[in-house]
């Protein structure tokens, strides 16, 4: 007797890519790519064509989150190594054949003009979760030593190009691999304290660090400025501190309910500059008021709770190591922003997820986040 079998169709066949996405996750993210556009259209409608470039890069991140979400955790871990010896390569082809630009030397021509630096935000936190899964159960002293020397290279040569903000959104993400994977609280404390008795007996000494001619050896002039414009923006109002004062202005001048959508003063007499990219959270503030900042810091919150959890719940420690990094690294790109435009950190050219225009910045958002559902699918996969 026959045994006929029958061929399942095309939407069977297609059904299971679509399905496993966590849906909190989905709400979270749809939210915040609404307030990004809404935002975008209100302070950037008079400003060429952001609104539909920021839409165009909002889809291709989309694209990539899709795709990224269906490469499970296992295959990610095999492809850590090569993605982080490419960087790191690739960051040596910079220092002796890169492009110059505005003083910093970031981008390297292979065919077409890349910024590698942005390749070791995702290579970094996938290279250090590898490493720390395979030394699971036996992990010793060395083990975080030979981990801090893996994330001091990437982050010494993209500090040489220079580039301040880059480096530091790779180090914070490697820091956090690091963090959740054990280490010790009595060796992070240690060179907290002295970083902060630093910084005060710098801030209230009498010598004038920030006065013409002095050199700090260790930071370029420009990051020389960006800290002695953050201690006080006064000093040159109409220079180096304009940024800094005129995005307060707007934080202030928004009030409880804000200037109303299209209605900000500071933001469309341009008075706040980059107020697309890096300042859009002084604009967002000026038309929105308090109480969209709430609404703005209660979907991020939602956002990395949510990582969080999935990340807490993945089946394997890298992929709770990656996870967690990958969400934390929300949080710093959030914090960062918001603190450099408000005037508590210096400016060092960080954008805001989901709202500041920018190619490069929302792809590598599509990565992570495509990560984050790629380790939600996989905790499904292993419940079923």
């Amino acid at each position: 007797m026959a045994v006929v079998f029958e061929k399942p169709s095309l939407l069977q066949r297609v059904a299971p890519v679509f399905q496993g996405f966590d849906i909190p996750l989905l709400l979270a993210i749809g939210v915040m790519a609404t307030i990004g556009l809404v935002t975008m259209y209100s302070v950037g409608f008079d400003h060429g064509t952001r609104f539909s470039a920021h839409a165009r890069n909002m889809m291709l991140a989309a694209g990539v989150l899709f795709v990224v979400s269906q490469i499970p955790p296992n295959r990610l871990m095999s492809l850590a190594l090569p993605i982080y010896t490419v960087g790191v390569v690739l960051l040596l082809g910079v220092e002796f054949f890169g492009i110059m630009r505005k003083g910093s030397q970031r981008w390297l021509n292979v065919g077409i003009i890349i910024q590698p630096s942005e390749l070791m935000k995702v290579a970094m936190p996938l290279m250090l979760a590898w490493w720390f899964h395979r030394r699971e159960g036996q992990l010793k002293p060395l083990d975080f030593a030979v981990a801090g020397l893996l994330l001091a290279v990437p982050v010494a040569l993209i500090l040489k190009q220079p580039d301040l903000g880059t480096s530091l959104l790779v180090l914070s993400a490697g820091l956090f691999v690091i963090f959740f994977a054990g280490l010790s609280w009595k060796l992070i404390l240690p060179p907290v304290i002295l970083v902060a008795i630093g910084i005060v007996v710098l801030v209230t000494m009498e010598h004038d660090w920030c006065a013409p001619g002095v050199d700090w050896k260790v930071l370029h002039e420009y990051q020389r400025q960006r800290v002695c414009t953050l201690l006080d923006p006064t000093k040159d109002p109409l220079g180096k501190g304009f940024h800094i004062i005129q995005g307060m202005i707007a934080i202030g001048s928004g009030g409880i309910w804000g200037k109303g959508f299209m209605q900000g003063t500071q933001t469309h007499l341009e008075f706040i500059p980059e107020r697309t990219t890096d300042f859009i959270f002084a604009a967002f503030s000026e038309e929105f008021g308090f109480v969209g900042v709430l609404t703005l810091l209660a979907g991020f919150l939602f956002l990395i709770v949510r990582g969080l959890i999935i990340s807490l719940e993945a089946p394997s420690l890298f992929a709770r190591l990656l996870g967690g990094a990958v969400t934390m690294s929300i949080f710093v790109y959030a914090f960062v922003n918001m603190g450099m435009v408000s005037g508590i950190l210096p400016v060092v050219g960080v954008p805001l997820p989901f709202v500041s225009y920018g190619g490069t910045a929302m792809v590598t958002m599509g990565v992570g986040l495509g990560i984050l559902m790629s380790i939600a699918k996989s905790k499904r996969l292993v419940q079923t």
